[in-house]
């Protein structure tokens, strides 16, 4: 098991989280391919989890504010046949492991309704009402980083 990250939109990790998130949200929940890869990408960082025969099977990325002191997690998706296995727990962790040491004090998220109980177990809590997203129900939830 190893988590990649890259900044790079040429990149192999990069090419694999956007493979993943196109199986998932695209194929998967209907999202707009138009919405689904955005202006954001090379702004991100992209997080990729591979299991133990080197398959990309989970992704994230963390888009941080310009004020420095927050960071969005964005686009977190693990495929279908990899769930149960705790691989979105590891890749959120790594994705917080690494906004704690760039210095980022807290995380925001929009979370899909369905995985509202994965974030509050992982200590996000909720703030404010629900929204649709892409024709999906979310929330926003929040981590103190510190």
């Amino acid at each position: 098991m190893k988590i990649n990250y890259t900044r790079d939109t040429l990149s192999s990790t990069y090419l694999d989280a956007v493979k993943i998130r196109n199986i998932v949200f695209v194929q998967g929940q209907g999202v707009p391919l138009a919405i689904e890869v955005d202006k954001n990408e090379a702004h991100c960082i992209h997080f990729v989890l591979y299991d133990d025969t080197n398959k990309a099977v989970a992704t994230c990325r963390l888009l941080p504010a310009e004020n420095g002191i927050a960071v969005t997690l964005q686009r977190m998706a693990v495929l279908s046949g990899n769930r149960g296995k705790n691989y979105g727990k590891l890749i959120l962790n790594a994705a917080i492991d690494f906004a704690k040491k760039q210095g980022y004090q807290q995380m925001t998220l929009h979370a899909q309704l369905s995985a509202k109980g994965f974030y509050q177990r992982m200590q996000f809590e909720s703030l404010g009402q629900e929204f649709e997203e892409a024709g999906i129900k979310h929330i926003t939830m929040i981590k103190a980083l510190s």
